[in-house]
């Protein structure tokens, strides 16, 4: 019988451990770093020694939270400087990143480097915009992206992204598509001889797909979003029917 303590003692371990990473995931994603350890502690269902015998500080935990993003934002960089064609994998790594900052509010913070706890992260910044200089510089001699952009204008486009966070979580990963197709259309280079995507013949304009004559790929569908407020008639959005104090449609 005591043969079999020391495997238990280490199978109910692995057990919380787990737990806690299982919790840390959820608490960060939803309020971002600030999230106290005990807020954690609790979501996990174990108590604060627990935690700290596991983690004893909270950017240990944070390192371990986000270990299978970290390598998945590895990849996206890898992806992105492998293809062959340099706005294509610029188009890529900006839609990705933007994705896998929608997941999770936590990691967002964390690559951003919103939070000393978080330094561990600044390695995976820095490639992220290694990789996006080169791309940017092979995708503007190719005249694909526009020749005022520089690579401030992506960290500036994911500070921006972050409010997307504050998107109901069932609309959250639609807003992020959209608002990165809009920011990548807004970072394309369009000759002055762009021919409109209706007047693109065939399979192209039945696609979308007409990037080499200028046209614009179709935008990701538009999240249903609510205002979390009550809105007069006066506010309805275009195209809107005017709605009542009770939500009857008004004339």
């Amino acid at each position: 019988m005591t043969g079999r303590l020391p495997h238990l003692v280490r199978s109910d371990a692995r057990d919380n451990r787990a737990r806690i990473l299982d919790a840390a995931r959820a608490v960060f994603a939803e309020e971002g770093l600030v999230a106290p350890m005990r807020e954690v502690a609790r979501h996990a269902g174990v108590g604060p020694a627990t935690l700290y015998r596991h983690f004893p500080t909270k950017r240990a935990l944070i390192t371990e939270t986000f270990a299978e993003q970290r390598r998945t934002c590895h990849t996206i960089v890898r992806d992105a400087l492998a293809d062959s064609d340099p706005w294509r994998g610029f188009r890529h790594l900006v839609e990705q990143i933007c994705e896998l900052h929608a997941h999770s509010r936590g990691f967002a913070d964390a690559f951003m480097t919103a939070f000393p706890e978080a330094m561990d992260f600044y390695a995976d910044r820095e490639r992220a915009v290694r990789a996006v200089a080169e791309l940017a510089h092979r995708a503007q001699k190719a005249g694909r992206l526009r020749p005022g952009f520089v690579v401030d204008d992506l960290l500036l486009m994911l500070m921006a992204h972050r409010g997307v966070q504050d998107v109901p979580r069932a609309a959250r990963l639609a807003a992020s598509r959209r608002f990165a197709a809009y920011l990548i259309e807004a970072f394309r280079a369009v000759p002055e001889n762009a021919v409109p995507e209706s007047a693109v013949p065939g399979d192209a304009a039945r696609e979308g797909a007409a990037p080499e004559t200028g046209a614009s790929p179709p935008l990701p569908p538009a999240p249903r979003l609510r205002f979390a407020y009550p809105r007069s008639t006066a506010d309805s959005l275009p195209g809107e029917p005017n709605r009542g104090p009770s939500g009857e449609t008004c004339p």
